[in-house]
């Protein structure tokens, strides 16, 4: 397919829609965009040159010769309509990617957790080595200014979603799985489905790739094993030992810097100490998964290595917003009780002193349902722990779950609910205490709290 000249997207706020927007952009597209609300990010768009209208109506699409559609905007959409009675095409993106990446060799990492780390990692790393990649990150990677670039390379880094099955649209030469969780209720009836996606991905993967997996998931090295049985070729990576794997961590340790260190084996030989930016396990894991891409695609380990110690982090993971008074504010888009636990663990490591106050932002009602257990003894490693009401997202609300009966039910001794983002933020400023870090856990706008909460502790009275 021959992407037309002038592209209009909709939903273009969204992680996934602006990285799209900006690689068109640099490939010399003329491209706008819609969105229903202001946010961080369409005002990052229109800072760069691209128009972003708020709010959808049809005349937003005049003179487009394609209309790209995020997955969240519903088929009834104003625009879409309006798209097709003047017979403009109309695209989701899953349809739009294989023309995107057409061309170039894929790298995608997909997985339930960390799959926006590792993307960002590999997209420096292959920066840094001169190689200048293509990539979309679905988060804003702080190294490397922005999460979606056309490069002269023909690398082409991608974060594989698996929402909707949007990663069955790729055709990777090399695939990463960090690890296979349930989520997305709404998407996935069950983990069954869900183990069967991924399947679906690594069949995806071109005669010859390479998949690229954690071997300390139990799901994502059963889906190896069935990829590798299959006569693909395999590369494992993880913290504990076993028969195959190629990439392992030892003497994992929190360093001066905030993040951790640790000595990197290749196939059982100690290579070298790796020192990074970013807090917990969870990213020594990330960082093995980097350096076993690097490596496939001929980068030196000394090249990866110092590359990853420049690297730091991306936004909304474990980022701090800000200090005042001697508080310490994180914002971390952990909405999945695993993602809750790393973080506490790593906010442990970089902060053992500290009382630990998590402000949480439930994300979506099917996903409070479907993993109810799990989400009530998450909170182990937090002092407090406040909860906000849930984001629905794409959800309606139908009045029989709420963040009261929610917080009656977890299992914490220092729990509260609270009616606002509003309300959080004053409760806050009333309580914490010099030495104190605050943790804004969610995938919506829990972080506006934190803004708000730093503006109070410097005088200001700013709301949420």
């Amino acid at each position: 397919m021959e992407i037309p000249h002038h592209i209009h997207i909709v939903g273009i706020g969204g992680a996934g829609m602006s990285a799209i927007a900006r690689v068109l952009r640099d490939r010399g597209h003329a491209v706008r965009g819609s969105d229903r609300a202001e946010g961080p990010m369409v005002q990052s768009l229109r800072a760069e040159g691209i128009p972003v209208a708020v709010g959808h109506r049809a005349e937003n699409v005049a003179g487009a010769e394609l209309v790209l559609a995020s997955s969240a905007v519903p088929e009834a959409n104003v625009e879409l309509a309006a798209a097709r009675e003047a017979g403009i095409p109309v695209m989701r993106r899953p349809d739009f990617l294989p023309a995107l990446t057409e061309g170039y060799d894929l790298i995608a990492i997909a997985g339930a957790h960390g799959k926006t780390t590792v993307t960002g990692m590999v997209a420096f790393i292959l920066r840094e080595a001169g190689l200048d990649p293509s990539f979309i990150v679905g988060g804003v990677p702080l190294s490397l200014g922005t999460n979606g670039h056309a490069g002269s390379g023909p690398l082409f880094v991608i974060e594989a979603d698996e929402y909707r099955n949007t990663f069955l649209a790729l055709k990777p030469k090399i695939a990463v799985i960090t690890n296979i969780e349930y989520d997305h209720p709404d998407a996935f009836p069950s983990p069954r489905f869900l183990r069967l996606a991924f399947g679906d991905f690594v069949d995806g993967i071109v005669e010859g790739g390479t998949l690229v997996a954690c071997n300390d998931d139990a799901v994502a090295h059963a889906v190896a094993a069935s990829f590798h049985a299959n006569g693909g070729n395999l590369v494992l990576y993880g913290l504990e030992a076993g028969k195959g794997v190629a990439w392992r961590a030892e003497a994992i340790a929190p360093n001066a810097q905030g993040g951790v260190d640790f000595v990197a084996l290749h196939r059982g030989e100690v290579r070298g100490c790796v020192r990074l930016r970013l807090p917990g396990r969870h990213n020594a894991l990330n960082a093995l998964a980097a350096l076993a891409v690097a490596e496939a695609v001929g980068v030196d380990f000394e090249q990866a290595r110092a590359a990853l110690e420049r690297f730091e982090g991306t936004g909304r993971r474990f980022e701090v917003l800000g200090e005042a008074g001697g508080i310490t504010i994180v914002d971390d888009y952990a909405h999945h009780p695993t993602q809750i636990r790393a973080v506490l663990e790593a906010a442990k490591g970089r902060y053992p002193r500290s009382r630990r106050i998590v402000v949480w932002q439930p994300h979506t009602f099917s996903r409070i349902r479907a993993l109810w257990d799990d989400f009530l003894t998450a909170f182990e490693g937090a002092d407090e722990v406040i909860v906000l009401p849930i984001y629905a997202a794409r959800e309606a609300d139908d009045g029989t779950l709420d963040q009261r009966m929610i917080a009656e039910a977890i299992e914490h001794p220092r729990v509260r609910a609270v009616d606002s983002l509003e309300e959080a933020a004053e409760a806050l400023a009333e309580q914490v205490q010099p030495g104190d870090v605050v943790l804004l856990l969610g995938a919506g706008t829990e972080y506006r709290v934190g803004q708000a909460l730093l503006e109070r502790l410097a005088g200001g009275e700013a709301q949420p």
